[in-house]
């Protein structure tokens, strides 16, 4: 069942404002490499695979609890524009006891200019759609799982079983929360019943504390949408943290965690949730992916002052 781009551009706010590149961002160049990164866990190989990046203005709106001169200064002291936003997106690929697992999708063929790098990433590695037999979602905002369908309604990943959150399904699949929903959201409610509509991907739905493959374990981290999800992997004693969008870039939120983003549902929980996913992954000193941090979105987390900072690992480093 095709989806209409006007629905997948009015559900997703942070799209209406990157659509058109913002004045002075970059633009990829014609033919563009695909980005896929491949590194080592214990006995997992995991590989990065950039979506792309989309800018927006950087504007009072985008972190309403927080003054704009703040974080303009938070963008010049990480040597980023201060005028806009550049969000990137990163879709993960674990190879693990005996599974091709991917943790979310970006939006495959039916997103605005600069996304789409999942599948030219899958096709660079050598990894055909049809070999991927579980897709993972950490939450239902359709930069995560709009690309489960092709732009022609077609499944992206045919033999894949798709693991969603109860709790994430239990909302979106709910007529009188669509019904009460804001004017932002209800495009979003609209597109993920036609993403999993007739002719949908096969859904199982987990609960959280629970193994939902060998070594990857769902854990919960509501606020940014009710049912979101974070992931732990485990794989001969290495342990990687997946924090899908506990925080958007980490320039502000790693470094502000008490900053909140126009993207959260509950602002409130969303906080307490970056504090203490943030707080373990210092503590335990876990390795850690994000869906947003720059690519390849992987690195640790420290502590620093009164909120943390974000750690790159070391590119090429043999694992």
């Amino acid at each position: 069942m095709p989806i209409d781009r006007r629905t997948i551009l009015g559900a997703v706010p942070v799209l209406l404002a990157a659509a058109e590149p913002a004045a002075g961002a970059p633009a990829a160049p014609e033919g563009a490499l695909p980005g896929a990164y491949r590194y080592r866990l214990g006995a997992a190989t995991l590989t990065a695979l950039h979506e792309g990046t989309l800018a927006r203005p950087l504007e009072a709106s985008f972190i309403p609890n927080a003054p704009i001169e703040a974080v303009r200064a938070a963008m010049a002291q990480a040597f980023l524009p201060t005028d806009r936003l550049d969000i990137t997106f990163t879709t993960l690929l674990i190879e693990a006891g005996g599974h091709r697992i991917l943790v979310d999708t970006g939006f495959a063929d039916n997103g605005p200019p600069g996304t789409g790098g999942t599948l030219r990433g899958l096709a660079a590695a050598g990894i055909e759609r049809a070999a991927i037999d579980t897709v993972v979602m950490s939450h239902f905002h359709l930069d995560h799982v709009l690309g489960l369908r092709l732009k022609d309604g077609s499944l992206t990943y045919p033999n894949a079983e798709v693991l969603v959150p109860e709790a994430e399904w239990a909302f979106w699949m709910d007529e009188a929360a669509a019904a009460r929903a804001p004017e932002r959201l209800r495009p979003n409610f609209a597109a993920v019943r036609r993403i999993f509509g007739s002719g949908g991907p096969r859904v199982t739905r987990f609960g959280w504390d629970r193994e939902i493959r060998p070594g990857l374990t769902a854990l919960p981290a509501p606020g940014h949408t009710p049912g979101h999800t974070v992931f732990l992997l485990e794989s001969e004693g290495a342990r990687l943290l997946h924090l899908s969008d506990v925080t958007n870039h980490p320039a502000l939120f790693v470094r502000h965690p008490d900053w909140s983003a126009v993207f959260d549902i509950d602002a409130d929980q969303a906080r307490a949730t970056r504090r203490t996913l943030l707080d373990r992954a210092a503590g335990e000193r876990l390795q850690v992916a994000f869906y947003h941090a720059p690519f390849p979105a992987t690195g640790h987390v420290a502590r620093a002052g009164d909120g943390y900072a974000f750690v790159p690992v070391q590119w090429g480093a043999p694992g």
